[in-house]
């Protein structure tokens, strides 16, 4: 039986970072440093805002462009960006959403004073709290779901006694994934959701606070470390130190399991387990559901290869490196048409054709959606004098588009939606072809609760349906 068509545009997965130094130090710097490491999680726009918690209140700085982080600010940019508190944005969105308007983070001026926020992650009730806010006068700047979060936090600060209790009843109305750094004039806050379906850490160097989606982004600013922020909680820093609330939390957890796949940096630590880790243990999990005999492994970069090494060091058969990467092509799968997306294939990727000719070939990446570059790929190998070549894919086949944040689009484009297995294999010219079956995914991400819906079908939550989720462009 096919699944249920549901139709959704190709989503986004961004990066935040936030950080106070309660002894005044300038931190655009380091938000920049942070924003850099975070860099593949966001490579539309970017920006910063900071403000001074001993200047005048109210005052925020903020930059934001579109581009790289090394393209939108320099050193003259960071010099004009003095605060002691902060918080930094990577976006990457939907083809054609890249505007301006829609760069992050938000500044929103307000009757009870000013509030900065960024975001990652996606709602799923977005389109109806636009609505009600719409109903009751607000007029939305952005196209975004990070600005309704926004809104609702400043209406409720109206009726509270402190922004974290505003904060707190915006979270009790939003669903979905979010991690959420905000400032006002003298507190950092971070937000997590209550399934953990988006990261987010905490790291200090002495007595500096750093708020991240990534612990690699904490090392990168020079700190330490400390902790996750755990799901549902709520961390609010200060001159006086570090509160938790965690009044929000729940049992349930659903931790996005591409993290663990594809987004996170292999240096990263999500939820105390290692992304680098994981990846090779996802690896040696799919050389004990599909070996074959073959003469070398190799992995497509970048997100391939450590599996790739996970697979061979479980098999016994030879790592090798087979292509030579061209790291200043973009990703392929944002390309808005079939053509050009195999054009830039071609472009991103070449054979090192001494390591392949004559060779049976296992290849390991870490997913297929169309089945583009895959398909692509094996033409050139076999081009190039490759014998065989053997696909792995360190993730079930997609079914089902997401509606927390990662990249899948409608079920008409996921060749695992029209195809079976032996059928994708065929489209894609393998000699054989094996997904990575969602009973060993728990184990490669550690034992954590995992969202699995892309793969299943199975939402930790309701979700929208295709109109009403395609009537709100979603947010990084």
């Amino acid at each position: 039986m096919q699944p249920l068509e549901i139709q959704t545009g190709i989503k986004e997965e961004c990066g935040v970072f936030g950080i106070y130094d309660p002894e005044g130090g300038s931190v655009s710097t380091d938000i920049y440093y942070g924003l850099s490491a975070l860099q593949h999680r966001g490579q539309e726009s970017c920006g910063i805002a900071v403000s001074d918690t001993a200047g005048p209140k109210g005052l925020v700085l903020c930059h934001k462009g579109l581009g790289l982080v090394n393209e939108v600010f320099t050193e003259e940019t960071l010099k004009n960006l003095t605060g002691n508190i902060g918080i930094g944005h990577v976006r990457y969105a939907t083809t054609g959403a890249g505007t301006l308007e829609n760069t992050q983070p938000l500044v929103l001026k307000y009757i009870k004073g000013t509030l900065t926020l960024a975001h990652n992650g996606n709602l799923v009730n977005a389109a109806q709290l636009r609505r009600e806010l719409e109903e009751t006068g607000a007029v939305f700047q952005t196209t975004i779901d990070s600005e309704v979060i926004a809104f609702y936090i400043a209406k409720e600060r109206l009726g509270t006694p402190t922004v974290e209790e505003a904060i707190k009843r915006t979270a009790a109305k939003i669903r979905g994934a979010y991690g959420l750094v905000i400032t006002s004039p003298r507190k950092l806050i971070g937000v997590r959701d209550p399934f953990g379906l988006k990261p987010l850490c905490l790291g200090r160097n002495k007595n500096i606070w750093m708020i991240a989606s990534e612990s690699c982004a904490i090392q990168a600013a020079g700190g330490e470390f400390v902790r996750d922020i755990a799901p549902g909680e709520i961390v609010t820093i200060t001159r006086d130190g570090l509160h938790s609330d965690m009044s929000l939390m729940q049992e349930f957890h659903a931790h996005c399991v591409f993290e663990y796949i594809y987004f996170a940096r292999l240096d990263s630590r999500i939820d105390n387990v290692s992304v680098y880790e994981s990846r090779l243990r996802g690896g040696a999990a799919l050389a004990r559901s599909y070996p074959v005999q073959a003469d070398l492994v190799a992995g497509v970069p970048d997100s391939g290869l450590t599996a790739a090494m996970g697979y061979a060091k479980a098999s016994g058969i030879p790592f090798e490196m087979i292509f030579h990467k061209n790291s200043y092509v973009g990703r392929t799968f944002i390309k808005p048409n079939q053509k050009e997306r195999e054009d830039s294939v071609k472009i991103k990727l070449s054979i090192l054709e001494p390591a392949v000719r004559g060779k049976s070939i296992v290849l390991v990446d870490d997913s297929i959606v169309r089945g583009t570059t895959i398909k692509n790929l094996i033409r050139m190998l076999k081009q190039a004098g490759a014998i065989q070549v053997h696909v792995r894919i360190c993730s079930p086949p997609f079914l089902y588009p997401c509606y927390f944040g990662t990249d899948v689009p409608s079920n008409k484009q996921l060749i695992a939606y029209s195809h079976s297995v032996d059928g994708i294999r065929q489209e894609i010219g393998a000699d054989s072809l094996g997904y990575m079956p969602v009973g060993d995914l728990n184990e490669m991400a550690g034992g954590l609760a995992l969202c699995t819906a892309c793969f299943t079908g199975t939402y930790p939550m309701d979700v929208p349906d295709g109109e009403i989720k395609n009537a709100l462009e979603q947010s990084g």
